[in-house]
């Protein structure tokens, strides 16, 4: 029962088996902290330590008849156990168990979330420096706005994930709360010290009030924190899928040998992973808000919210570990077009440069406003006209009485864009 329960990668964390080695666990917790309180005899405990276990398809078979889940399990321990089982499940309620074993399993499933998250961090980390000087344009409203570069945006994404990863290890803690506390949680059959006991031995904290559950405001933080960190890896794989599209094509998904893009056109080379890690934010999401509902509950409980923990709890932690991992790898083995940037950023003809013109005419002594109409009457030629905004500018008669050639020279230098980087990514935590 032990090393069935102590291995938690998210798939078998999940699983039936895993989930009533959980419960079986919290019983046994249970037992051992009644017998401190001389409620079980020692002979009884190591009889229920010795022989407790359940074979799965039996409890399933018991549910089919008794309708209830946790009866189901207890009667196929009892099975096992014999006499000494009558001592098991003594002066607790179902949701003592379900509560607190499925506390210790988002707690396991935060964790592998966790390792991920920090595996992006670092990822992002080492590409943001590996690529800090590597230029390319700004976009802004989808328009060339000025130049930045790729290990920037890199860094923004790690700062990012830096916050989710803060994110994450409140929410574990918010939901890092066990409870024994009895069928309305006023531990009228059961001492406190129990529950205390038992949640010290799975590294929980008692949870300060109870009724027969933990209250849910708890699981909707989780779910909804799991729905933040989703939707910012959904941000992260849309700017790589735009920036792999054929007309930009700065970056590209790693293509396999013997990877094939569509059934019709041999040429293609999709983003499916990113469009994969897209996709499934939506489900994250939808089960978000479907955690939120669950909060509002009749009396000391109900069990609406149950039916849907099933579902949302288990399917956004695995999705959301899944998308981590599959980012990891899209990241760290992006392609990186430099060249294609720096096309890119030129095909306007140095349109980019637009601001240091209107700035450095502000400063050579034109009022903003008239500098601005020089600057965007010679860009919209260059626009419209195809011809060069350099050009333009060294032969309009209104800059050329504050600019000279050197001066329009200046303005469309590259470096003047760059001499902050560093500071940037110092102060993103990157260095």
């Amino acid at each position: 029962m032990i090393k069935r329960y102590s291995k938690p990668e998210m798939k078998e964390l999940w699983s039936e088996q895993t989930k009533l080695d959980t419960w079986l666990a919290v019983e046994i917790a249970i037992c051992e902290a009644l017998n401190k309180t001389g409620e079980i005899p020692d002979d009884a405990l190591a009889e229920i330590k010795r022989r407790a276990d359940f074979e799965l398809e039996r409890v399933k078979e018991i549910e089919k008849e008794v309708k209830h889940d946790v009866i189901a399990f207890l009667t196929g321990v009892a099975e096992k156990v014999g006499p000494a089982s009558r001592f098991i499940h003594l002066g607790v309620t179902s949701s003592d168990i379900l509560d607190t074993a499925l506390a210790i399993q988002m707690r396991k499933a935060a964790v592998l979330i966790e390792d991920q998250l920090r595996e992006l961090a670092y990822v992002l980390k080492k590409r943001a420096v590996e690529l800090k000087y590597t230029v390319m344009v700004g976009r802004s409203h989808g328009i060339h706005a000025e130049p930045t570069t790729c290990g920037l945006k890199m860094a923004l994404w790690y700062d990012e994930t830096n916050r989710n990863l803060k994110r994450l290890r409140s929410a574990k803690e918010i939901i890092s709360y066990g409870q024994i506390s009895g069928a309305v949680g006023t531990f009228a059959n059961i001492a406190p010290l129990v529950e205390e006991y038992v949640c010290g031995k799975f590294d929980l904290k008692p949870a300060p009030v109870s009724t027969q559950i933990i209250q849910r405001d708890r699981h909707a933080e989780f779910l909804t924190t799991l729905a933040i960190i989703s939707s910012s890896l959904e941000k992260f794989a849309t700017e790589i899928r735009n920036l792999q599209r054929t007309d930009i094509l700065e970056v590209e998904e790693y293509f396999s040998p013997g990877q094939k893009g569509s059934s019709a056109m041999p040429h293609k080379r999709n983003p499916i992973t990113c469009e994969q890690i897209a996709g499934l934010s939506r489900v994250v999401r939808g089960n978000a808000v479907a955690a939120l509902e669950n909060i509002a509950l009749w009396h000391e409980r109900d069990i609406t919210h149950s039916s849907v923990e099933r579902v949302i709890i288990p399917d956004s932690t695995t999705l959301v570990h899944y998308q981590l991992t599959r980012l990891n790898d899209v990241i760290k083995n992006l392609i990186i077009y430099p060249e294609r940037m720096m096309s890119n950023l030129n095909k306007t003809g140095g349109l980019v440069f637009s601001q240091q013109v209107l700035m450095t005419l502000v400063k050579k002594g034109s009022s903003r406003e008239d500098a601005y109409k020089m600057v965007q009457r010679n860009a919209h030629t260059a626009w419209l006209e195809g011809k060069d905004f350099r050009d333009l500018l060294k032969n309009d008669s209104d800059v050329k009485r504050y600019l000279s050639e050197e001066d329009i020279n200046s303005c469309f230098d590259l470096d003047y864009h760059l001499k902050n980087v560093d500071y940037i990514l110092g102060k993103a935590g990157v260095y």
